[in-house]
C-alpha cells in the first residue's frame, strides 16, 4: 500500500508534511480534500481525523493526524532528518513546538483572513494584531538564521521544513523575502535540495483553480 497524504496545495501544515517525505525519499500520493467547501468537515473525513484537519498520513499501519507527528514518523522510518543526535534532536522538536505555535500557527491564520475570506468578511483587528505577532516570529527567524545555514546542527532537518511551512507561498500576509536577507537564503538553501517542490507543485488545490 502507498502511503496517502490527505492534503491540499494551500495547506502550510500540510506541505511540512509532504515536503519531508519528499525530500526523504518516502513514497506517498496524495489525496485531496477539497477544504473550501467543506471537505474536511465530512462525515468520512471526521472518521479518519476527528480533529477536522489535514495533513492525515494513513500508511499500511495507521493514521497519523498533525504536521509534527508526521514529520517524527518520517524520521522513524527513514532516520533522516531528526538532528545527528540526542541533543539535536530535542533541539529539531524545540523549533518544531516554536514554529507551531509562533510561526504558523499565526501565519497560517493571517494569510487565510487576507486572502482566503471576502474582502468584506476581512477583521481588520485580529489581521492587524496578527500581523505584529507575525512580524516578531520571522525576527525571530531571521535573528537565529544569522550566520548559519540551517536551524540545527549542519545539515538540513524537520525543524526547517516546519519553519519554512508557509514562506514559499505568494498570498500576501506580511512577508516579502527582501526584508529578511538571512531568511531568505535560508530559503533558497531548502529550495535547492534534491527533491524540492514549491507547495502548488507537490499537492493538489491551488487558488488559482478556484479563481
Amino acid at each position: 500500500m502507498t502511503n496517502k497524504l490527505y492534503c491540499f496545495g494551500e495547506s502550510g501544515n500540510a506541505y511540512k508534511a509532504a515536503l519531508t517525505m519528499e525530500l526523504a525519499g518516502v513514497a506517498w500520493e496524495p489525496v485531496f480534500v477539497d477544504f473550501f467547501n467543506g471537505g474536511a468537515r465530512s462525515p468520512e473525513f471526521l472518521a479518519l481525523n476527528p480533529m477536522g484537519e489535514v495533513p492525515v498520513l494513513v500508511t499500511e499501519t495507521q493514521a497519523l493526524s498533525q504536521s509534527g507527528a508526521i514529520q517524527m514518523w518520517v524520521t522513524e522510518q527513514t532516520g533522516k532528518f531528526g538532528g545527528a543526535d540526542a541533543a539535536e534532536a530535542r533541539e529539531v522538536l524545540r523549533w518544531m513546538f516554536w514554529d507551531n505555535h509562533k510561526m504558523s500557527g499565526q501565519a497560517g491564520a493571517l494569510r487565510f483572513l487576507m486572502n482566503f475570506l471576502p474582502e468584506e468578511k476581512r477583521p481588520t483587528e485580529a489581521i492587524g494584531w496578527l500581523s505584529g505577532r507575525v512580524q516578531a516570529a520571522l525576527a525571530t527567524l531571521e535573528r537565529v538564521l544569522q550566520g548559519r545555514d540551517w536551524l540545527v546542527g549542519d545539515g538540513p532537518t524537520t525543524a526547517d521544513f516546519a519553519c519554512c511551512g508557509y514562506l514559499y507561498y505568494p498570498e500576501p500576509f506580511g512577508f516579502d523575502r527582501a526584508d529578511w536577507p538571512a531568511i531568505a537564503a535560508w530559503l533558497d538553501r531548502i529550495a535547492a535540495l534534491p527533491g524540492w517542490k514549491h507547495p502548488y507543485d507537490l499537492m493538489p488545490g491551488n487558488p488559482a483553480d478556484r479563481a
